[in-house]
Order: C-alpha cells, then sequence, then structure tokens
C-alpha cells in the first residue's frame, strides 16, 4: 500500500484537481484507491459528486476523535463508495476542518491524528491519495505524518517556484521528527501550454531544480478539466478523450510503476 500526499501551499496549482483525477485513474485500473480530502474548502469531495451539506460525518471527525453513541469515529465510520468508479473510496471533508487546528492545538501527539485513522484501514488499499490544504499549519503536518510520499504539482506559469522552498524545508523537518521514511514522488507539471515560451521555460526550471523527480507526464491547459468538478466527475467520465483524461492517466501509470509498497 502506498500513501501519496498531493501537497503544495500556493493555490490554484492544480492540487485538487491532481488529487481527484489521480485516485479516479488509479481506481479505473483496478486499483483499490481511497482519496482522502483534508481541504476544508470541500473541493476533493464535492468535485466527485458529494454534496457536503448533507454529509453526517466528514474527516473532521475522525482527527478530533469525536464520538458516536459512544465509540470514536473512525475512518472506516466515514468512507463513502463511489457510485461510478468500482475500486474508488471517498473519505469526505466539511468546513468545520477548518477549526480543528485550534482544537488540537494543546493534545497530545496531534501531529499523528491522520496516521493512526489511516493504520486502521491500510490493508483494505493499494493507493491512498491525500489532498493537502493550501497551508502549511497542523492539518498539513498531519498529512505529511502520515503518508510515504509527496507529489507537488507545479503550474507553468510566472511564480511558479514561489514559496517552495518553505514547502521544501517543510518536508525536511517532518523528515527529521516525525516521518523519516518520508520521500518526494514526484513534481508534477500543471497548466502547461505548448504555444507559450513561458510554459517551456517554467517546464525547464523546474527540471533543472528537481533533476530526476519530475514526471514525465505533464498535464495541459484543458478547458474540460476545468468543467469536470462542477459537473462531480472526474475528467475519465467527464470526457475521456480530453487532453487532461490522458494526462492524469499517464501519471496514474507512472505512479504505479513506482510501485504500491
Amino acid at each position: 500500500m502506498k500513501t501519496i500526499a498531493i501537497c503544495n501551499q500556493k493555490g490554484g496549482v492544480g492540487k485538487t484537481t491532481t488529487a481527484i483525477n489521480l485516485a479516479a485513474c488509479l481506481a479505473a485500473s483496478e486499483k483499490k484507491t481511497l482519496l482522502i480530502d483534508m481541504d476544508a474548502q470541500c473541493n476533493a469531495t464535492t468535485g466527485l459528486g458529494i454534496e457536503k451539506d448533507s454529509l453526517d460525518l466528514s474527516i473532521y471527525d475522525v482527527v478530533t476523535r469525536r464520538k458516536r453513541k459512544g465509540s470514536v469515529i473512525t475512518l472506516r465510520d466515514i468512507i463513502i463508495k463511489s457510485s461510478e468508479i468500482a475500486y474508488l473510496d471517498v473519505a469526505p471533508s466539511s468546513v468545520d476542518l477548518a477549526s480543528a487546528e485550534l482544537e488540537l492545538v494543546n493534545v497530545l501527539a496531534r501531529e499523528k491524528r491522520l496516521k493512526n485513522a489511516i493504520d486502521d484501514v491500510k490493508d483494505i488499499y493499494d493507493f491512498i491519495i491525500i489532498d493537502s490544504p493550501p497551508s502549511l499549519g497542523l492539518i498539513t503536518i498531519n498529512v505529511l505524518t502520515a503518508t510515504s510520499s509527496v507529489l507537488i504539482p507545479i503550474q507553468c506559469e510566472y511564480y511558479a517556484l514561489e514559496g517552495l522552498a518553505e514547502l521544501l524545508n517543510t518536508i525536511r523537518l517532518v523528515q527529521k521528527n516525525l516521518n523519516e521514511s518520508l520521500v518526494i514522488e514526484g513534481v508534477l507539471l500543471t497548466m502547461y501550454d505548448g504555444r507559450l515560451n513561458l510554459s517551456k521555460q517554467v517546464a525547464e526550471d523546474v527540471r533543472n531544480c528537481f533533476s530526476g523527480t519530475v514526471f514525465e507526464s505533464i498535464i495541459s491547459r484543458n478547458v474540460k478539466l476545468s468543467e469536470a468538478p462542477s459537473f462531480g466527475k472526474p475528467i475519465i467520465l467527464y470526457d475521456i478523450m480530453s487532453a487532461g483524461a490522458e494526462g492524469y492517466l499517464k501519471l496514474a501509470k507512472e505512479v504505479m510503476q513506482n510501485g504500491s509498497n
């Protein structure tokens, strides 16, 4: 089983889009996959057609260890099976997650709440994909502590590398103090437009900066990819023939080739 966090504290880089579509493509390849939405914006939840306002339980209840009928709520209690992709399960988020950092501030071993929850289900899945919040707070620390690797999406636009030093420093601190086995799964180029010199230059800069860890797969700028979340569908269900679907299917293949242990 491999756990992959999709992480970049900078917004608008394709983080949630990557989490949704990588999870869906892995599941479509008959890999038992769980997508955990750890972002209080709940975009990974709604992007798969789950109405966040209709949920009784969410990942918030798991990391804060809420009780129901006298028992602590576990990850198994909140998992929703996808009705459209057989091998895909979702652990949804809620806006309540935004308050979790304050609630856990004085809690012992608060950085390991998500890891402990995942330990209970790790034997069920081939892959667990985690959508991280666009920040480097306690929730992201929980994600990095719980995961085996980090996938970093970087958009091929101005200021693409802005803030990455801070993310890499956070990863190093987690490796040193909380999760020594944490590695970088790879860097994913997103929003690429081959007609623009800027995209080509950013791609070159990223490959120079992250030599050997940049995925061959590139996610091109694609209207269908932008439309799909509003229909509550991953791109392979919304438009399998689109460039976005092709990009994420190739990415899933690369991830599977990297191994599943």
